[in-house]
């Protein structure tokens, strides 16, 4: 491998300043990629461009990341069955059966939210669309929605056991440890570092609880506070010259009438426990455990095939229940598996390319020459899950996007955890953590998300509005989380410690604001009342 420097930052530079400029992030993954492949044929661009093809074709034909790109497809016609059979909204109407008060409808939206867990973009579809009615009809407004509908799509997705994000993110933390050879058995596996990065994880952690606080006990602050008190003494759950995106069924259209929770329970169940003893048997099950508990079981497991089988039993059960319950035809079933594919295709070729910019990172020496600057500017290891929570939440947040953000951080961030440390400790597991969380902090709030624009939409709501209301509670969330890694850096390394003192400078910081801007408003506490809608 060529010494190429400080140009060896080129190919995540073009990236991310392609992607905040074009705010197309294919393009400007392409590119970081293209670049890596012509710097390391010598600067000429045509054997570059073969280069390129040759990452492209060795990444997408690679047996860990197929069966990763079959379970996406997959889960996408698992979620299509379920949403276009009526199964989701089903469960809906179900929870919201007896939901009279705002404080009811606001507190179902979040736990709704928090059940679908499984994706971000199901979770848009299926929270914003179900308690849309239900939220009008107690009074709250349609910001509120959003914002609840946004709170618990990829922070929820993120941190989740079992989702469409898991495979990418431990196929990420895997391939980077993969790379320095580095054996992940004494912490089981890539999926028990993914496990150990979750609880530094500050800003999904809570954000997901600040919602409930807001949701629950009415106090509001920033712009949000004016929606909420113009919805509770109006009716008016859009501002008087609002310009709401409509929700719209484009890719698979009008969930079906008559739809069972069955039809959504099954298929979920089904997934979470054959993935689960996917893990168990592919990990040497009994034998396996009996020599060194879940640790060695988890170690040994291939994750991407229990997520594949996982995924593919959803489909089966979900086919053969839409069938057997006659809800669906064969051709109907059928058109909405595909249909739900294809809401898959940008999500795996985001996918394709992450893996290829590695490659690409690799090639030209990215990480190593980060890590060398590191250590000649004497950067401890505590400090950089600070660092990196801040470059995460700066891409994530100018471009939109979490993914790419994961997969232009991950690879850095990683190997200069470890290659400071030297062994898998907090720190490496914290500065994981990080990058999650930060790549999730702009794909929570950033304009140009595609899960902020999707809340928008589904919820009914003006987008601007959405954006406006829900940015002081997600600076909120980050601010207190930026404290938590300071202190990380400062030396209290326990995530049991960290997670409470973040806590309850979380409730202090919402009550504090509430009380400030209920003041400076003339409205007592930020408190706006619970309206009881009548029968």
């Amino acid at each position: 491998m060529a010494d190429f420097g400080v140009l060896s930052l080129l190919p995540p530079l073009v990236a991310i300043i392609l992607a905040m400029w074009t705010k197309r992030v294919i393009l400007a993954l392409f590119a970081g990629v293209w670049i890596g492949g012509v710097m390391v044929s010598g600067w000429n661009p045509i054997t570059g461009t073969t280069q390129t093809i040759d990452w492209l074709v060795k990444n997408a034909s690679d047996s860990w990341n197929v069966k990763i790109l079959l379970f996406d497809f997959l889960i996408g016609a698992g979620v299509g069955l379920i949403y276009k059979s009526g199964g989701a909204f089903a469960v809906g109407r179900a929870l919201a059966s007896r939901v009279r008060s705002s404080r009811g409808a606001s507190v179902m939206g979040w736990l709704l939210g928090v059940l679908i867990f499984f994706d971000d973009y199901t979770n848009t579809i299926i929270v914003g669309n179900t308690m849309r009615p239900i939220t009008d009809r107690t009074r709250v407004s349609r910001e509120m929605l959003a914002y609840i509908d946004d709170s618990t799509a990829a922070p929820v997705a993120g941190i989740a056991v079992v989702s469409t994000w898991i495979g990418y993110e431990v196929g990420l933390i895997g391939d980077a440890f993969s790379k320095l050879k580095v054996d992940l058995t004494s912490v089981g596996g890539p999926y028990g570092a993914w496990a150990h990065s979750v609880p530094y994880r500050f800003y999904s952690i809570l954000a997901i609880l600040l919602v409930f606080l807001v949701a629950y006990f009415h106090r509001h602050y920033g712009p949000m506070l004016h929606a909420e008190m113009r919805a509770r003494t109006t009716g008016k759950v859009l501002r008087d010259g609002a310009k709401p995106l409509m929700t719209t069924e484009v890719d698979l259209g009008v969930p079906k009438e008559g739809g069972s929770v069955h039809l959504f329970v099954w298929p979920i169940l089904t997934l979470i426990f054959v993935t689960l003893y996917g893990m168990w048997y592919t990990g040497g099950g009994s034998e396996a455990f009996a020599k060194g508990g879940l640790r060695e079981v988890l170690g040994n497991a291939d994750s991407a095939m229990a997520l594949l089988w996982g995924s593919f039993a959803m489909v089966v059960v979900a086919f053969a229940l839409v069938l057997a319950t006659k809800q669906m035809t064969i051709e109907e079933a059928e058109d909405a598996m595909v249909r739900g594919m294809k809401q898959m295709v940008i999500a795996n070729t985001i996918l394709l390319l992450a893996w290829s910019i590695k490659s690409a990172t690799d090639a030209v020496g990215t990480a190593p020459y980060i890590v060398e600057l590191a250590k000649s500017a004497g950067i401890s290891g505590g400090w950089i899950p600070l660092i990196v929570f801040i470059i995460s939440m700066f891409i994530s947040f100018t471009t939109g996007t979490s993914w790419g953000t994961f997969s232009i951080m991950l690879p850095i961030a990683i190997p200069l955890a470890y290659g400071i440390t030297g062994n898998l400790g907090p720190e490496v597991f914290a500065s994981i953590g990080a990058v999650f969380a930060g790549g999730i902090f702009g794909d929570h709030c950033s304009p140009i998300s595609d899960t902020t624009i999707m809340s928008s939409m589904f919820s009914g709501s003006d987008h601007i509005d959405h954006v406006t209301t829900q940015i002081p509670y997600a600076v909120t969330a980050s601010s207190v989380g930026l404290i938590l890694y300071l202190l990380f850096g400062l030396g209290i390394r326990n995530w049991a410690i960290l997670l409470p003192i973040g806590i309850v400078l979380l409730v202090i910081a919402w009550y504090v604001l509430s009380e400030w801007y209920g003041k400076k408003y003339g409205i007592p506490h930020g408190k706006v009342p619970v309206y009881v809608a009548e029968d």
